[in-house]
């Protein structure tokens, strides 16, 4: 069928709709979970599949017959998806989906189909769909290279689309920042910070992703909010849900992750008595991401099968303290500390009189992920010197045991 028309495109509405796919090859394997996620009737007719094809006929997502094409399989079906290694049965059931008026797209042949299958992607509720004008000249690369373009700007905020729905109360996200490198924050909250009317940044958060902001954008630095009367944190409370009452969609930029020592909780439950809708975006935590980004990994076969993370603001004689470190120093596994860096030597000897060998090694790691980052080597022993020869200063990750010395060129 030449095409000297470019084709129309539309979105097809095949719930509960008799779908047929004619071979269980690659295509198929391809195209299927589309379809079943649309919530089509998939009837798959092939004598044989590939093994994540006959997965799905297992697990009762498609209904297989396993044999060949047969005349008036396309009976009652809405559309249909030819891909078979026979050329004759493709065009023996492409003409029965002419005769039949079934949409058919064909594998073999896109001129003698009667639809074709774009190159699609997803973001944010967005199906993003690509086509070529032309059967002869499609290229499937190039539109697959459009619709990835298309979607990575979507999810990376460098493509906005502004929603102008009217809002009488406004939306918060926590988005997790992650460790302080802003290629390391989540595609949904970087889209997130591309959609947002104001940013309450904290000052462990992503810096430079601030500067990517649109100039309409209210940034707020947390630490510069004039608390008053408030405590701080409940000072930021309030603006989260002073600005969302005004219509706004507000992103509280925080770094590593909301729910790992980042109060997320506290301002969820403050934005929800508010009846503020919130949205939580987890991040990379910096206990593992600066671990591994200076060289060592949390855990390691034959070396440590678990780690702690602990908050090391409150020191271990301090009445405040919940943490039971005597039990952290029986542990033969990694132990990650942080905001610990002015606690460490007090940490260090309460863990070494329980029982921890002093030997014990420990590296700190100051600013992981960014320009600034530098790691020092110590041992619980020696930790608090090496803090001060070397003026390591906040924010740093402080990891302790056998993994902070692991050598990358030497196996364990």
């Amino acid at each position: 069928m030449a095409t000297e028309h470019p084709v129309y495109p539309v979105g097809l509405r095949l719930t509960g709709r008799r779908v047929v796919v004619l071979g269980g090859g690659q295509v198929a394997q391809r195209r299927l979970p589309a379809l079943v996620r649309a919530g089509a009737d998939v009837h798959l007719i092939s004598p044989s599949a590939t093994p994540s094809v006959e997965a799905m006929a297992t697990a009762g997502e498609i209904t297989w017959h396993r044999r060949r094409y047969e005349d008036g399989d396309l009976t009652d079906t809405w559309y249909a998806l030819i891909a078979t290694s026979d050329p004759e049965a493709n065009t023996r059931a492409s003409a029965e989906g002419e005769r039949n008026r079934v949409w058919c797209v064909r594998s073999d042949d896109a001129e003698a189909a009667t639809a074709w299958t774009p190159a699609t992607g997803h973001s944010a509720g967005v199906t993003v769909a690509v086509l070529t004008t032309d059967a002869k000249d499609r290229d499937p690369r190039h539109t697959a290279a459009i619709r990835d373009a298309v979607v990575e700007g979507l999810r990376d905020g460098t493509l906005v689309a502004p929603h102008h729905r009217p809002r009488a109360t406004g939306t918060v996200a926590l988005v997790g920042g992650g460790p302080g490198d802003p290629d390391l924050i989540t595609v949904r909250g970087r889209r997130l910070l591309a959609e947002a009317d104001v940013v309450i940044a904290d000052r462990l958060g992503p810096r430079d992703l601030l500067a990517e902001l649109p100039p309409h954008v209210e940034v707020i630095d947390a630490a510069k909010i004039p608390y008053g009367r408030f405590m701080a944190q409940e000072a930021i409370n309030n603006a989260l849900i002073e600005h969302a009452k005004q219509g706004k969609a507000v992103v509280r930029l925080k770094g590593g992750d909301p729910y790992v020592f980042g109060r997320g909780m506290e301002e969820l439950q403050a934005l929800a008595d508010a009846g503020i809708t919130c949205t939580v975006v987890p991040g990379i935590s910096s206990s593992i991401s600066v671990p591994g980004a200076a060289g060592i990994p949390v855990t390691h076969r034959g070396v440590a099968h678990e780690f702690t993370v602990v908050s090391g603001h409150v020191a271990p004689d301090d009445e405040r303290s919940l943490v039971d470190w005597p039990a952290l120093a029986r542990l033969t596994g990694t132990l990650v500390i942080l905001m610990g860096v002015d606690k460490i030597g007090r940490i260090a000897e309460t863990l070494i009189a329980h029982g921890k060998a002093a030997d014990t090694p420990l590296a700190l790691i100051q600013e992981g992920t960014t320009a600034a980052q530098r790691r020092v080597d110590a041992t619980l022993a020696t930790v608090a010197d090496a803090v001060r020869t070397h003026e390591v200063r906040p924010p740093a990750v402080i990891v302790i045991g056998p993994v902070a010395a692991l050598n990358p060129e030497q196996p364990a």
